[in-house]
Parts: structure tokens; sequence; C-alpha cells
């Protein structure tokens, strides 16, 4: 090999390199976003409405890498989270009760997606559901409490590449590759009352509060880890590194968020809508029907997914609430902290497990909850990235470092289009 080709392959294998260093909370918090319960939702767009609602997931990046990367923008640049940014604009009381609502919307998740993980491993291995969803409780608490942040973020890192098992299922089966380009420019759209529930759901469960709060407050974890970091206020110069990273890993966590949830709705689409299955309700659910109709391994694909999602989600999900009732209280938080160290913050995440474990046994329809998340969800939302839009174009607050024109006005659509979804939710008849 001569050595101008030599140098060539150093420069690519290095450039991969650092790309990859530059993907972290953006990376982590895109993955979380295809939990259980938005594979859940995606599967049931598939299975309904075959390729014909893929259109949503297009028109759903741009406002999500808006939102998102504003979130991140503002951990970065002041050095804390939300809840404690929105001190700064709203009275505590107010804080509170978007704290609160966050929360329990979150336990509800957590309970659903614990629920959909013990049943997707009994699917599998034909072992009991509840001792599963205890064990996936458990060990996903003992991680978030004893393992230090920079060990368990790689750890959530690693876990995102569960997503990629329904890139797989891709090339398992037959497909239509019209008719799918068709669906992804909405030629042939959905506009039904059927279909605006699911368009709603998919709304919600893309654009979620919980989401919002986690990518901010790793940001802020990667400056208080790191002794060089410094918030942008503080040191101007760190921009010139730290705004091209959250650019790079925002926009590839929400990617590959996106192509996932394309993923499971092609594949979806293409087997249970074909074969006229479009009563799905749960990710475990269309993980058993594909079986018959894909084949075995397809099942254990889709189950797999289900528990690696599962357990990169629920730590986004507590966690995100203890970031958020830390902030607001003023606690110490972080997950490198040791659980006596940050006992508050610990205590949220333990509460929002268990009190999501104990949804596996209360005898409530997990169908029901998972509704009721989304409802608070979707009110939650919609005052929340008013806020965040906000705090990231104030001077005083940001500096020199606020978010640029286009991408408020981008977080300025998505809150328009959450604020709609919102309020078809609430209002049916709309």
């Amino acid at each position: 090999m001569s050595e101008a080709k030599q140098k060539r392959g150093f420069k690519t294998r290095l450039s991969r390199v650092v790309l990859l260093k530059e993907l972290g909370p953006g990376l982590i918090t895109g993955a979380a976003d295809d939990d259980p319960s938005g594979i859940a939702t995606y599967s049931q767009a598939g299975a309904q409405a075959g390729f014909n609602l893929l259109w949503t997931m297009l028109l759903t990046f741009p406002l999500m890498v808006a939102i998102q990367m504003v979130s991140a923008l503002i951990g970065r640049v002041t050095g804390h989270g939300l809840a404690r940014n929105m001190d700064d604009i709203l009275p505590g009381w107010v804080v509170s009760g978007l704290v609160g609502l966050l929360f329990a919307a979150n336990t509800i998740n957590v309970g659903a997606d614990l629920a959909a993980m013990g049943e997707a491993a009994r699917l599998v291995t034909g072992f009991g559901q509840h001792e599963f969803t205890i064990g996936f409780a458990l060990l996903s608490l003992a991680l978030q409490m004893f393992i230090p942040y920079r060990r368990y973020a790689r750890f959530l890192t690693v876990l995102t590449l569960s997503l990629f098992a329904y890139v797989a299922l891709i090339f398992m089966i037959h497909l239509d590759w019209g008719a799918v380009g068709l669906g992804l420019i909405g030629v042939r759209a959905e506009l039904s009352e059927s279909a605006a529930t699911i368009i709603v759901a998919i709304f919600g469960t893309t654009i979620s509060p919980y989401l919002f709060f986690w990518q901010s407050a790793q940001e802020v974890e990667e400056v208080d880890q790191n002794p060089k970091e410094r918030p942008l206020i503080e040191a101007p110069r760190q921009a010139r590194s730290a705004l091209p990273r959250i650019q790079i890993d925002t926009i590839a966590g929400m990617l590959i968020s996106n192509l996932i949830a394309i993923a499971i709705m092609i594949s979806t689409a293409a087997t249970l809508h074909q074969a006229g299955k479009t009563n799905i309700q749960t990710a475990a659910e269309a993980a058993k029907a594909l079986e018959p109709l894909a084949g075995h391994f397809a099942f254990l694909l889709f189950g797999i997914g289900i528990v690696g999602t599962g357990l990169l989600a629920i730590p986004v999900l507590a966690g995100s609430a203890a970031y958020a009732v830390g902030e607001s209280r003023g606690w110490k938080t972080g997950l490198d902290n040791m659980p006596w160290q940050a006992k508050g913050f610990y205590a949220v995440i333990a509460a929002a497990v268990l009190l999501g474990l104990g949804i596996d046994y209360s005898g409530l329809d997990p169908i029901k909850a998972l509704f009721w998340s989304a409802v608070i969800n979707g009110v939650v939302a919609v005052p929340l990235m008013v806020v965040i839009t906000l705090l990231a174009s104030r001077r005083e607050i940001m500096g020199s470092y606020g978010a640029s024109r286009p991408l408020v006005w981008l977080g300025w659509a998505a809150t328009g289009v959450m604020g709609i979804g919102a309020a078809m939710m609430l209002l049916p008849g709309t």
C-alpha cells in the first residue's frame, strides 16, 4: 500500500473516531425516544394505516431537532438545566406544577415500558412476565444509583445499538419500495378520524417533555464532569468546539430516532397491515403478531429490541423527572453522585421506577394508563416549549449564544404543531 493511501486511510479512521466522540447526550436522547411505548405507537401506525403515515416522521424530524437543540443549548450555555432556568421567568408554583405533571407522566410511562419489557421477555423465553418486570426495574435502578456517570453514559450509548434490530427487520421481508416512497412524501396521506388519532399519538411520543429535560441536564453533566469545561456564558472560547458538537450530536440522535420509527412503521405495514391485523395495542403484541408472518427470527429481533430500548428509556424517563424536581427545589443533582450524596435526586428516581413497577400489579389497564400519560405530556409540552423557546431567545440568559433565528422559528413551529395536537387530544370533536 502506498504512503498516500495509508495517510488517507488513517485520516478516514480518525474522522470516524472524532465523529463518534461528538455523539453523546443527543444520541442517547434520540434513542430513548423509541421506547417500548413509542414502539407500540409506531406499530399501531403501520398496522392500521400501512405506509400512508410515514410522512409524519419526515415532518417531525426538523421540529424535533429544533426543540432538542434549543434545550441542549440552554444547558451548555448557562450550566443549569431547564427547571433551574425556568425559575428565572416563571412563578415558582407554575414551575412546580409543570414538574409535578412531568413526574406523573414519566412514572406512568416507566410502568408501561417495564410491563412491555416483561411481556416481551416472557414471549421470547417462556418464563414469568412479572419476574422479568421486577428484574428489569431493579437492574435499571441499580445501574442509575451505583454506576458512575461516565461509565453509565457509555453503557446507554451501547444500548442504542439495540435499535438496529428494527432496521434488520426491513431486510427480512418483501417490500414495495414504490409504496414506501409514496408514503414518505405523503402522496397517499390518510387523514381519516382514526388516522388523526394516530398522528396525534405519533407527535406526542416523538416530541416529549422528558426528552427536553434530559438532554439539557446531560449537557450540564458533561460540563460538571470535565474540569476543563465551563458554561459558555463564562467561557466563550469553548463555543467554537461546543456548538458544532451539539449540532452534530442532536441531528444524529434525532435522525436515528426517526429512522428507527420509520423502520418499525414499514415492517409492521408490510406484514401486519397486509395481513389485515390492524388492532395492535402494545409493542409485545406487535412482536407476537409478526412471528407467523415474518418468521421466528424477526419475532426475536422485535422482542429483543423492546427490552434493549426499555433499558435505555427507563433511566431517561426517571432521570429527567429527577433532574426537573431537583433543579426546581435547588437540590444537588447528577448521576455522578452516589445516592447518599444527592438523596433527594435519587429518591425521585427510585420513586418513579418503583411507582411505575406498581402499575404492573395495580390491575390498571396499561393502554389506558398510556393514554393518560400521553394526555399529560400533550398538556405539559406546549407551555414548556413556549418557555424553552423564550429562554433561548433571551440575551440576559443566553448572552451572545442565543438560538439562531431559523432555530427559533422552528421552535415556534414545533410548539404550534404540539398545540394543535393537544387541542385535538383534549377536544376530540374538533
